[in-house]
């Protein structure tokens, strides 16, 4: 009876894009773009920035407002939405109002008023804000950079494809990102950061047709056993999309998983970069690296937020 119910069930949804291998390796790829004069700055933090990286899908159900942060639902704007979309936030309020911007995510939005706190942090030399403020920046721009973060039909649930989520953002990253060529160069600094997040949404939300196009082309070929299944996780046994799924899928994007893991990569170097440069370029040599007490305050930060009872989620919410 347990064998049929999980071979009936969905394969297990994952709400992080990206997952967890994903953000962290986007994190810790991006320090090595920046320049010299940030570089020893970051490295020296790099296992906070890393294992942080994933904090914002923490707070997801746990603090009001966080949800949102993670995506936009362009398509229910109407065509060619990333262009046509006020820039400015108090705008996009005026225009539609607040509740219905937080029902559709607000990601671009988010990430430029984050764009503007790291600057100020770095004009302050607040080493700890710094690095909070950079391990969460990352994991936004990061989300941008995801296709179904773009629609709403994040998960497939609207044309019966329930489980695409997690098998882009998550299982094909996993399994195939020791092959992926994450070289980026330097990070560039950004003129015009609204600009080049809304292109971001943009990018993102033009690869959604083939995102959904290929993985029901090839369910149509693939017999149901093939498609799905089992590993071990942890104590107990998970459906999965198959290996021979995954990897036909991928080759079927054609790359698609790793250039935008390597665009968010790039762009997240980027605009810490550019936050430093817009706060005049500050010295951070010999600001204080985290205190002991202040790594345990933080574990103990997240500790509370996993724990904490759970808030109504606005959208993409499986």
């Amino acid at each position: 009876m347990l064998a049929l119910a999980l071979w009936l069930a969905p394969p297990r949804p994952d709400s992080r894009a990206w997952g967890f291998f994903g953000h962290r390796s986007i994190n810790r790829l991006a320090v090595f773009t920046l320049p010299p004069e940030m570089i020893g700055f970051y490295k020296g933090r790099i296992e906070y920035l890393t294992v942080q990286a994933t904090r914002p899908d923490s707070r997801r159900n746990v603090v009001a407002g966080e949800a949102p942060r993670h995506f936009i639902d362009l398509d229910v704007y109407g065509d060619s939405a990333a262009y046509k979309l006020p820039r400015n936030y108090a705008d996009a309020v005026a225009r539609f109002g607040e509740d219905s911007l937080q029902r559709h995510g607000i990601v671009p939005w988010h990430v430029l008023r984050m764009k503007n706190q790291l600057t100020e942090a770095f004009r302050s030399r607040d080493a700890e804000r710094i690095i909070s403020l950079s391990a969460d920046m990352g994991h936004y721009i990061a989300d941008a950079c995801v296709p179904l973060h773009t629609t709403h039909n994040y998960n497939g649930q609207l044309t019966g494809q329930r489980g695409i989520h997690g098998l882009w953002e998550s299982r094909l990253p996993e399994l195939l990102a020791q092959n992926y060529d994450f070289f980026t160069g330097p990070a560039p600094y950004i003129a015009k950061p609204s600009d080049v997040i809304w292109a971001t949404v943009a990018r993102s939300s033009a690869a959604v047709d083939s995102v959904l196009r290929f993985e029901r082309e090839l369910t149509q070929k693939m017999p149901e056993d093939q498609k799905y299944g089992f590993e071990e996780r942890g104590r107990g046994t998970v459906r999965v999309y198959s290996q021979e799924f995954s990897r036909e899928y991928h080759q079927r994007l054609g790359g698609q998983v790793e250039r935008q893991m390597r665009l968010a990569t790039r762009l997240v170097g980027a605009f810490w970069f550019t936050c430093w440069v817009d706060a005049g370029q500050p010295d951070l040599n010999n600001l204080p690296k985290l205190s002991e007490a202040q790594m345990r305050e933080l574990a103990l930060q997240d500790k509370e937020e996993k724990a904490a009872p759970a808030v109504e989620t606005r959208g993409h919410v499986d």
